[in-house]
């Protein structure tokens, strides 16, 4: 968090005041900080903004209404009557401390300084170059809302304010970095989310010292979450679609929102939030269960599926007569483990092409990929057809991953156990699946295990995620900590229930069923 400097309080005087701020802003060294020297009502002031941020309407209206004062109208309290009376603009604050209203003006609002007056008037009549809310590219439906966050944090927050308009929704700000002096909103549901949870985080932010976030959102997680050079799981969940954020935080999570990001932070987040997608709630039942459960085979078959050919067709004693089949019919003039180490570089240098290609250009990439080099190198007997096919699925597969975060964790997965085949057979498949399995099981995110509600096992939820549920069986809420509101809704096709006397309540809150209840939601925690 940024580190607060000693105060240095307002005094009456407005050139000691204007000169320190013209100081620390470096108003004649820097051509966007501006200071405007003003009167109201024949007492001198200074505007203090930076050039780009301020909304040329607003501030021409103020200083009209200024310049229109008589000294008389200043009179008895001239603060109180420019204040309260003659500052017609919504959102006004005073400081008395230069050192926060120079912060505030390099966020964007204007400082007003006025002489005689110990306390600095700061306007928020802010505008940054923002685009509009678009559909993200990569959380596309073809049903559902098309806005999707943008860099600037207010607007993010008030996508979300209008999906959920809970006065519990709570959304806190905070600045990171003692130059950048970001802000970043910490945003939760007070009566669902989890106390400790929240607590938690709020920590890990206030006790970030660093001098700056330029990447934001990710240095951020970095700096929250550290992770390991052994472990590329991502311990939390990016979107940019407002209706997934919104839904996150109705089920207890908590959400990040850092300014100049369109992606928010999810926390916590297991393997399965990574591999949801708002595609099947956005369709039938049958269908989204459908989706969920191929979109699960293909996250699998984009670990698995190369490591396992490879591990067959070079060792076809572990076939079946009735496989028999399986294998290279032209295994290549190259090792059939280095084919599979070429082409998972080459598969994945070409994803690094794309992001720095020209749109026009991604068409003739895609061709010289698919036609010069594959075909070629089957052509003069380089490659072997299977293994271009099997890392065609592969990648078509890891495409069909919905966190990105988590595909590219996949593609090192992958990688590993290829190599692991490679060098020793069946015995390095199983070590390495047994490392991997061991990886997962050993991952938390912010206390929550990584595999939860597999292990531990919790059946209900495990079941919802197996199969995309219903609507109106959503009743429990699977992240929301003990003693906090649980119930998303009353049981389907039962009668809202009466208001119990205060012992009768008391007794059946803390019965054996209760009890259970409260042990299960508690071993998430």
């Amino acid at each position: 968090m940024a580190v607060t400097k000693g105060k240095v309080p307002v005094s009456a005087d407005l050139e000691r005041n204007s000169d320190w701020m013209s100081q620390e802003l470096g108003v004649d060294r820097s051509f966007d900080v501006i200071r405007r020297d003003i009167s109201i009502g024949d007492r001198k002031a200074a505007l203090f903004f930076v050039d780009g941020f301020a909304k040329d309407e607003i501030m021409e209206r103020i200083l009209t209404t200024f310049a229109m004062l008589q000294p008389q109208d200043l009179r008895p309290t001239p603060m109180k009557q420019v204040f309260h009376r003659y500052l017609s603009y919504i959102e006004v604050e005073t400081t008395d401390d230069l050192h926060d209203a120079v912060s505030k003006v390099l966020a964007g609002p204007l400082a007003l300084v006025i002489d005689g007056i110990s306390e600095i008037i700061i306007i928020d009549a802010r505008e940054y170059p923002v685009r509009g809310p678009q559909e993200p590219d990569l959380e596309k439906v073809v049903r559902g809302s098309r806005d999707g966050f943008v860099e600037t944090v207010v607007f993010n927050t008030a996508l979300i304010r209008r999906r959920i308009r809970d006065p519990k929704l709570r959304m806190e700000m905070v600045q990171v970095g003692r130059r950048s002096k970001t802000d970043v909103c910490i945003s939760y549901i007070e009566d669902i989310a989890n106390d400790k949870l929240v607590q938690r985080v709020k920590d890990k932010i206030n006790q970030i010292d660093i001098d700056g976030i330029p990447m934001a959102e990710k240095s951020v997680e970095e700096l929250i979450a550290p992770g390991s050079f052994w472990n590329p799981l991502p311990r939390v969940r990016y979107s940019e679609r407002p209706d997934v954020a919104a839904a996150h935080l109705l089920e207890g999570h908590v959400l990040i929102i850092v300014d100049t990001s369109p992606s928010v932070i999810i926390l916590p987040s297991t393997l399965w939030h990574h591999l949801q997608h708002a595609e099947e709630f956005r369709q039938s039942l049958g269908v989204g269960i459908f989706i969920r459960l191929l979109r699960f085979a293909a996250v699998f078959l984009s670990v698995f599926l190369m490591p396992l050919w490879l591990l067959l067709a070079t060792n076809p004693q572990y076939l079946p007569e009735s496989l028999a089949f399986i294998g290279a019919a032209e295994p290549g003039s190259i090792s059939l483990p280095i084919q599979f180490i070429l082409a998972e570089l080459g598969i994945n240098l070409m994803r690094m092409a794309a992001i720095h290609t020209p749109a026009s250009l991604t068409t003739a990439l895609g061709l010289i990929a698919a036609v010069l080099i594959g075909d070629i190198a089957i052509s003069v007997g380089l490659f072997s057809p299977e293994v271009v096919l099997y890392t065609a699925i592969a990648a078509v597969a890891i495409f069909a991953t919905p966190s990105l975060e988590l595909g590219q964790a996949n593609t090192l997965f992958r990688l590993f156990l290829i190599v692991s085949v490679a060098v020793l057979g069946l015995p390095g498949f199983a070590g390495a699946v047994f490392l991997i399995l061991l990886l997962l099981i050993g991952t938390k995110s912010f206390g929550v295990p990584y595999l939860w509600p597999l292990i531990p096992f919790n059946l209900r939820s495990f079941r919802d995620i197996l199969i995309r549920p219903p609507v109106p069986t959503q009743n429990l809420r699977p992240f929301a900590g003990p003693s906090k509101d649980y119930k998303r809704q009353a049981t389907p096709g039962r009668a809202a229930a009466k208001p119990e006397p205060e012992k009768v309540r008391i007794k059946l809150e803390n019965g054996p069923a209760s009890r259970r209840k409260r042990r299960e939601r508690k071993k998430i925690w």
